[in-house]
């Protein structure tokens, strides 16, 4: 391997147990460089970060070639010591633990399971045995500067369940550094992340980046770090290189101020066409609605008082951490409302009283739809007239895994995750109706578990809507997506608001 050479990936296929899922691919990572990945939801950006990881059965295989002078080569210096931070990984963290939770067997009922110490210190010892005594490291971190660097010190001793997304981000983060692997792959770091979290995750790339470009060893004592991202936003200014894939293959691999130009013109002439296009796309939406309206009943279906929910001197917590305190909120019919608030602020938890995910809903004085909750009325009775995207969701059907969009976007007619009953032609036809709509035509059939984090979140976002209901609650929604998905998606979003059927919720950390 040339002596300054970090990464070089020369006519090389990624394959994972499956076969081969990208084809030709070229690359070369150098000392003093910072590199961008980025590419449209499904574009193969995903699998290349997998790839380099090394840990999630995906690799690098060079090509066969007949040509002797045509030479195929993988090397990489950073094999075995990558750490890679993403909302994929904070979604399988969630679902470990919710795969491991023993709450049905302890006292009490209530199993915390991994604390923010116990996996940041996994990262440094390796696996902690549940229950095993704390190792001495655990102890000690609260003096490490990385903990303070991502602002987790008062989070160290919650369990992983009770975090925020962004909570959970940030402790990922935490981990990687004090890890001391030599690779760290950032992918969306900024999604999820309130306006503080992200200034400090901001200005620690900047420095770290500012080392890189300094450093021409290739043996460095501090890490390396590749930045992926799903929309040419907030990127850093210590960013010197992107690589974009693109319907699975290397479309641009140059310098970022080429890359700018490039970017500024596909910008543009998205924009014009999705003026030109909109008319219509927004007449398609009001149709669709109108027709799943008229199924779904609509004057059986809204609520008789103006008055969708209630809420009078709310409080919830657990043992000494109070989310919410003496909150009194109304919300009327037609009016879209935006909750927003740092990581860990209660906005999770004010949706989930809503939605019946959180049980201290019975001990408030909570009313929804003008029941009080816990007066006889059942949950589900509560969610066939809500539309909802969560991560708590997102979770779930990941868990799930092999069922079809089609399936998943049909589901959300009877607010389920899965699809257990026969769907009616009307749902079917509407199902497809959607799909094309968010841009999924003729891909029904393809497994929910086979997309990339972003196009699983957009399919989510259009079960929420299939059944244009009273209340949509969007939390965090556009996590993943990428420019094209995003705006599909709001514009969607918009129209089905201005139908005036529809009350929007949307809960957002940024500012």
């Amino acid at each position: 391997m040339e002596s300054k050479t970090l990464v070089k990936i020369n006519k090389c296929r990624i394959e994972d147990s499956r076969g081969i899922v990208l084809n030709n691919v070229d690359w070369e990572m150098r000392p003093g460089e910072a590199w961008l990945t980025i590419g449209p939801n499904g574009g193969g950006k995903a699998d290349f970060l997998k790839a380099l990881d090394g840990s999630f059965g995906y690799h690098f295989v060079p090509n066969n070639s007949e040509n002797p002078e045509d030479v195929a080569l993988y090397s990489n210096v950073f094999t075995d010591s990558v750490e890679t931070v993403s909302l994929e990984r904070a979604a399988r963290l969630i679902q470990e633990e919710r795969e491991n939770d023993e709450s049905e067997f302890i006292e009490g009922g209530v199993d915390i399971g991994r604390t923010g110490r116990v996996l940041i210190a996994e990262g440094i010892v390796g696996k902690i045995k549940k229950g095993a005594p704390l190792p001495e490291v655990a102890k000690q971190l609260d003096a490490y500067p990385e903990i303070k660097l991502c602002g987790v010190e008062k989070i160290l001793d919650r369990g992983i369940k009770y975090m925020s997304t962004g909570e959970i981000r940030r402790t990922l983060l935490a981990r990687a550094l004090v890890s001391k692997k030599k690779l760290l792959i950032l992918s969306d770091p900024f999604a999820g992340l309130d306006a503080e979290s992200r200034a400090i995750l901001l200005d620690f790339f900047d420095t770290i980046a500012s080392k890189q470009l300094n450093d021409d060893k290739t043996d460095s004592t501090f890490p390396r770090i590749i930045l992926s991202m799903e929309r040419f936003v907030e990127i850093p200014a210590a960013i010197t290189n992107v690589i974009e894939f693109t319907c699975g293959k290397v479309s641009f691999c140059g310098s970022k101020t080429d890359y700018e130009k490039i970017a500024a013109e596909k910008a543009k002439k998205a924009e014009e066409e999705r003026k030109a296009n909109y008319e219509e796309f927004a007449n398609t939406v009001r149709r669709l609605s109108d027709e799943v309206n008229i199924v779904m009943g609509v004057e059986n279906y809204q609520p008789e008082s103006d008055i969708l929910i209630d809420m009078n001197d709310v409080n919830v917590g657990w043992d000494d951490h109070k989310v919410l305190r003496h909150l009194s909120w109304r919300l009327n019919r037609g009016e879209h409302w935006l909750i927003r608030g740092p990581n860990g602020s209660g906005k999770t938890t004010l949706l989930e009283l809503i939605t019946g995910d959180n049980m201290q809903v019975f001990s408030n004085d909570i009313k929804i739809f003008g029941a009080r909750r816990g007066s006889g009325e059942t949950i589900w009775d509560i969610k066939h007239r809500l539309g909802i995207v969560s991560y708590r969701l997102h979770v779930e059907y990941r868990m799930l895994g092999g069922t079809s969009l089609r399936e998943v976007i049909m589901s959300g007619f009877h607010d389920s995750i899965g699809l257990y009953e026969a769907p009616s032609d009307v749902e079917a036809t509407a199902a497809e109706k959607w799909l094309e709509l968010g841009g999924f035509k003729g891909r029904g059939s393809e497994s929910f578990g086979s997309l990339s984090y972003g196009e699983q979140r957009a399919i989510l976002i259009l079960r929420g809507a299939v059944k244009c209901p009273p209340i949509m609650i969007l939390d965090e929604p556009c996590h993943g997506l990428d420019d094209q998905f995003r705006q599909k998606i709001l514009d969607l979003l918009e129209i089905i608001a201005q139908s005036g059927t529809t009350t929007f919720l949307h809960a957002d950390s940024q500012s």
